[in-house]
């Protein structure tokens, strides 16, 4: 079977950067009112900036798959030489048709073999996976990738007006209501990132050859933690089409939900220490070959966490070795991991021989994975 090396990746961040002093003025305040959890988790997950697909006059500038569709065309590759487009999204613009038919349909380019995939932020990997397996099994040459999120439109206030009508009193004699469903307005953003995938390697510059990518879910034994389209109700999930349309409002049926107290007890050691040791089980690798480690978490509240994870793990991996652009690009979800390969890969830092190692969790039910990259 084919060696698979990733020749060029792009990014594609919409609109200017958003302060957090700004981001309200973009999301809107619901009910009128400045959130209350919002600076606490500001403090806490330390981003510094973002993107928003709404730009500062409350206009939708791009979609989904526009801003997938961009980060493709920064690769700068004949449109046409692209044998299968891999396409990964937590929230697609909509239910039906799929975002990767989406994408080749903004991109106009020549008909290939189109695949989408779904989740949250395993969403990037997962396409990646498929890209990687259909050069690999030399189906074909040339393949694209991507992970892409716009959330801000689903963030926004207005999305919130007939439910805070609706239980402000609850509001008032339940905050932590409140705060599940204020949490994630303040750490999500959008982007998104491209990868272009072929079986030889560049020939006057640097590849990063694709050594394994490994994956585990952990849903046979943790309910739901993060979740959209449905409610969670003694910890099973009811889907939207067992509510009423009014309750999709009063409820904000749609909006992401997390469940806090579920991701802070678990999150780090499944999806860190349990996974590497799944991984370490079939792989013969050792923490002093890593050059570079690039952690995808959505807070670097989990920064230490992260660390000692490995440490239990026995995989510690010095944190002068760590690269993530966390607070100045935000947490984009399925698009993170591709966005900071983006940066690294093009940053001139990298030396022929160096191996980084990928962690891309995803709290929806536990699952996580490691890929291992080696630049040639």
């Amino acid at each position: 079977m084919n060696s698979v090396y990733i020749n060029k990746i792009a990014k594609f961040l919409p609109n200017e950067p958003i302060s957090n002093s700004e981001m309200e003025d973009v999301l809107g305040k619901i009910g009128g009112k400045p959130s209350r959890a919002r600076r606490i988790i500001l403090r806490s997950n330390g981003i510094k900036q973002r993107y928003y697909a709404i730009d500062k006059e409350q206009n939708i500038n791009y979609n989904n798959a526009q801003i997938t569709a961009n980060a493709i065309r920064n690769l700068n590759i004949d449109l046409d030489s692209i044998e299968t487009l891999s396409c990964g999204t937590t929230l697609p613009d909509q239910i039906m048709p799929n975002h990767a038919v989406m994408v080749h349909g903004e991109l106009k380019s020549k008909p290939c073999e189109v695949v989408a995939t779904s989740g949250i932020c395993l969403a990037g990997i997962t396409a990646l996976k498929n890209a990687y397996l259909s050069v690999k099994a030399e189906e074909v040459s040339t393949a694209v990738a991507t992970g892409s999120e716009v959330v801000s439109t689903l963030l926004h206030a207005k999305n919130f007006k007939a439910e805070s009508e609706f239980n402000e009193a609850e509001f008032e004699k339940r905050p932590e209501i409140a705060f599940e469903k204020d949490f994630l307005r303040w750490m999500l953003s959008d982007g998104a990132g491209a990868i272009l995938l072929q079986n030889q390697p560049n020939k006057n510059s640097l590849s990063l050859e694709i050594k394994w990518i490994e994956i585990s879910s952990f849903a046979n034994e943790f309910e739901a933690c993060m979740y959209a389209g449905c409610e969670k109700l003694d910890g099973e999930i009811k889907g939207y089409r067992e509510f009423t349309q009014e309750q999709w409002l009063e409820q904000s049926l749609f909006t992401i939900k997390q469940d806090v107290k579920l991701l802070n007890a678990n999150i780090v050691n499944i999806t860190v220490q349990r996974t590497l040791e799944r991984a370490l089980e079939k792989r013969d690798i050792k923490a002093n070959d890593i050059s570079w480690f690039l952690p995808h978490y959505s807070s670097e509240f989990f920064r230490d966490e992260v660390y000692q994870s490995l440490v239990d793990a026995n995989f510690e991996i010095p944190k002068e070795r760590w690269f993530t652009n966390l607070t100045s690009c935000g947490n984009t979800g399925s698009a993170s991991i591709y966005i900071m390969l983006e940066e690294l890969f093009n940053s001139n830092r990298l030396t022929k021989g160096e191996k980084i190692l990928c962690y891309v969790p995803e709290s929806g039910r536990f699952s996580s994975s490691f890929t291992l990259l080696e630049v040639v």
